[in-house]
């Protein structure tokens, strides 16, 4: 795979290990300044909200500056803000900068990905996505247990070194990404690395970008919203168990998803989007119908370590559908991408459990059932061989 690919793993590596230090110590911080459970919690969505409304704009950047520059300015202003509230001194201050760092993670994560697909031929589109995300996991899983640790010591502290986590990846991005003609990132995508962006407007009349939009949001309303929020509370209060089985149900997912992560790609690429697609999303909309069903701990671990399963494949299907559908810079089509894991994250916590406290724990993992489905129905409605006019064909 292109030189890039491994860059941009290990940028994401790095944001990943530096978020999850300074995520355990995000409440704490914010709870130091005398402020009640709420605004603890504005202090943690701040960055997500701030992240979905300005990614559009992000797409706009990469559009006009290119990639490279987009990435390394978003890394920058996230570093920054990052460490200047380690060291605020009031609780606005703390809020305002946690959205500036927002924007900033909404520039790198649409470059980042829009240079990915535009730089990895169509044939390893899926792999390339596999590998990017699998920095992001890898760095998932070390950061929360060191930054638990760090936050003993200071609550400042982990700000601090996520900020130098966050320079040395825009340094790392500014030497080792290429510059192309017309831009930034070369690759082997070949003519694709000047061609104009695809219209927005024209990428939405594409069944492969919808289908990819609608997996995307199952993915952020289940790995990154309710699976976080609503599995913690199911095991302890549903199931009667403690916070550790918890623990190791979320875990069964993870270590699932980041062994099959790399097999997934390679099945995109080589089996075909389509059916990749149908099975990944068949396993994630199965494994959450189980936790519809009368409570019981066997199958809440089958649960999750069936979405792991399913969760590898959405995570580099329906990138390589978006690289199909918009091959040239990808901008605005990436950022709306993104945009729909975003969306689903920040509505997802919200209304299942609105319905748990309404209705019941099944109830909330109904709708959140259905939410998977859609990506099920898009995947099914692609045609057996798919050719959109903005792509190669779909194996």
């Amino acid at each position: 795979m292109p030189r890039e690919v491994g860059v941009l793993a290990v940028v994401a590596f790095v944001v990943a290990l530096g978020f999850g230090i300074v995520a355990p110590a995000i409440p704490l911080f914010a709870r130091s300044f005398g402020v009640g459970t709420t605004a603890v919690g504005l202090a943690v969505s701040a960055f997500a909200f701030f992240r979905f409304v300005s990614a559009f704009g992000g797409g706009s950047l990469v559009e006009r500056f290119g990639e490279r520059t987009v990435l390394a300015t978003g890394l920058v202003t996230v570093a920054l803000t990052t460490g200047a509230a380690g060291l605020a001194g009031s609780f606005p201050l703390f809020l305002a900068l946690r959205a500036a760092g927002g924007v900033g993670s909404a520039m790198f994560t649409v470059s980042a990905l829009s240079l990915l697909l535009r730089v990895a031929p169509p044939d390893q589109r899926g792999r390339a996505a596999a590998t990017w995300q699998g920095g992001f996991i890898l760095g998932g899983i070390a950061g929360p247990a060191a930054g638990g640790l760090l936050a003993e010591l200071s609550p400042r502290l982990p700000f601090l070194l996520y900020a130098g986590f966050l320079l040395v990846a825009g340094a790392v991005s500014m030497l080792f990404l290429r510059a192309a003609p017309g831009g930034d990132g070369d690759g082997a995508a070949g003519a694709a690395a000047t061609a104009d962006p695809l219209p927005l407007a024209r990428a939405l009349r594409s069944r492969l970008y919808l289908a990819a939009l609608a997996a995307n949001l199952g993915v952020g309303w289940v790995l990154f919203g309710v699976r976080n929020s609503l599995v913690p509370l199911y095991v302890t209060e549903e199931l009667g168990r403690t916070v550790a089985w918890a623990g190791a149900g979320l875990l069964a997912g993870s270590l699932a998803q980041a062994l099959a992560l790399l097999r997934a790609g390679r099945l995109a690429d080589t089996w075909g989007r389509r059916p990749s697609l149908v099975l990944g999303a068949a396993l994630a909309t199965g494994s959450m119908a189980v936790l519809v069903l009368p409570p019981a701990l066997w199958a809440f671990l089958a649960s999750m370590a069936v979405f792991g399963l399913g969760a590898a494949l959405l995570a580099s299907v329906p990138a390589a559908l978006v690289g199909d559908v918009s091959p040239a810079r990808g901008g605005r089509v990436v950022a709306v991408f993104q945009m729909s894991a975003d969306l689903g994250a920040i509505v997802g916590p919200l209304a299942a459990g609105w319905l748990t406290d309404v209705v019941s724990f099944q109830a909330a993992f109904a709708l959140s059932t259905a939410v998977l489905a859609l990506g099920l129905v898009g995947a099914l409605a692609l045609p057996r061989q798919p050719r959109d006019a903005a792509g190669p064909p779909s194996r």
